[in-house]
């Protein structure tokens, strides 16, 4: 196969593994309506760089990632669930106004950022997700030892997820200018209880387990 082949694999790779709705989706969303299209997808870059790479891990070791992340899988799901708890409080006291403050607005965007990296870190699904769908590419995977065409295709792969964050932003953004502090205070609760909802599930399940 031909590099730009793994491109475009890993390129549809990449949305498909960003595509469902879960916490990022949901903090980037909430962002791109308060911030803009910037930094919608600012807050996107910082789940693509956790994607990039646990797909790098995934295609270059998949049995040993997956078994290293299933053993540690508990410790993971804790820590994720206390993340997203976390942040949902926050999302839910925050009372967002539309009028950009300059003061502090970098700081912003890289406290944005990384939240966003750590939510999609710690979420052990997204690892088990690349280790299954490499594993089972067969010969459509780079055979071992082409570390050229693995490259290509973890391009791709932030590629697909980079445009999804995109698309996202650009359309939330878009339907800004209808949008007030009102609604956006109901969006930050609906957002928060989505977040909080995420992680005690998270914890119900390790409860049910240990049943």
């Amino acid at each position: 196969m031909t590099f730009l082949e793994y491109a475009l694999i890993g390129y549809f790779i990449g949305i498909l593994t960003t595509a469902p709705v879960g916490p990022v989706n949901v903090m980037a969303i909430q962002h791109a309506v308060r911030g803009g299209f910037r930094h919608g997808v600012l807050v996107g870059l910082g789940a693509v760089l956790a994607d990039t790479i646990y797909a790098t891990a995934a295609i270059f070791s998949v049995s040993a990632v997956t078994t290293f992340i299933e053993d540690q899988f508990s410790l993971i799901e804790i820590v994720g669930g206390a993340l997203l708890i976390l942040f949902g409080i926050k999302i839910w006291n925050t009372h967002p106004h539309l009028e950009k403050n300059g003061d502090g607005e970098e700081y912003r965007y890289i406290g944005d950022v990384t939240a966003a990296f750590f939510l999609a870190i710690t979420n052990p699904g997204t690892i088990l997700a690349f280790a299954a769908i490499f594993g089972g590419l067969g010969e459509f995977r780079p055979p071992h030892g082409e570390h050229a065409g693995a490259l290509m295709m973890i391009a791709g792969v932030s590629a697909g997820a980079t445009s999804w964050w995109i698309m996202v932003s650009a359309t939330v953004s878009h339907f800004r200018a209808r949008i007030d502090d009102r609604w956006l205070d109901r969006a930050n609760h609906i957002a928060g209880f989505i977040l909080v909802a995420f992680g005690a599930l998270i914890y119900l399940k390790l409860a049910v387990d240990r049943i």
